[in-house]
C-alpha cells in the first residue's frame, strides 16, 4: 500500500498554524481579543483565552466574514512570547500598530 501524501492545509488552516506551534509549546500563553468596530479600538480587551481555545475561537470567525490579526507580543525581555493579541472586526478600520513590541503577526484576509 502506497503511503499516504501529507493533507495540504487550508488557507485558514496555515495562518492560524503559528498559533497552534506556539499553544503547543507554551501551554500557558493566553490571548487578548480586542473587538473593533465604526467607533475605533478599545483600549482595554474584551476577554482572554486559555491557549487551547485561541485557534478553536479565531477558527470559527473566519467563515462568518470577521476580519482578524493575530499578534504574538514580546515579554519583559523582548525576545520571548508574552502573550497573543487577538483583534476582530466587520466594520471600520484595521487594529492600529501599538507601542509594544511584536514577535511575529498576520491578517486574515491578508489585504485589509
Amino acid at each position: 500500500m502506497a503511503p499516504k501524501k501529507p493533507q495540504q492545509k487550508t488557507p485558514e488552516e496555515l495562518f492560524l498554524q503559528p498559533l497552534a506551534v506556539l499553544a503547543a509549546k507554551d501551554p500557558e500563553i493566553e490571548a487578548l481579543v480586542y473587538w473593533g468596530d465604526e467607533a475605533g479600538w478599545p483600549m482595554l480587551p474584551s476577554e482572554a483565552l486559555e491557549s487551547e481555545e485561541i485557534t478553536f475561537w479565531a477558527e470559527g470567525l473566519i467563515p462568518e466574514g470577521f476580519s482578524l490579526e493575530w499578534r504574538v507580543m514580546a515579554g519583559p525581555d523582548g525576545a520571548g512570547a508574552d502573550h497573543i493579541r487577538l483583534y476582530a472586526w466587520e466594520t471600520g478600520e484595521a487594529p492600529p500598530q501599538g507601542e509594544a513590541k511584536v514577535l511575529a503577526q498576520a491578517r486574515w484576509p491578508a489585504g485589509v
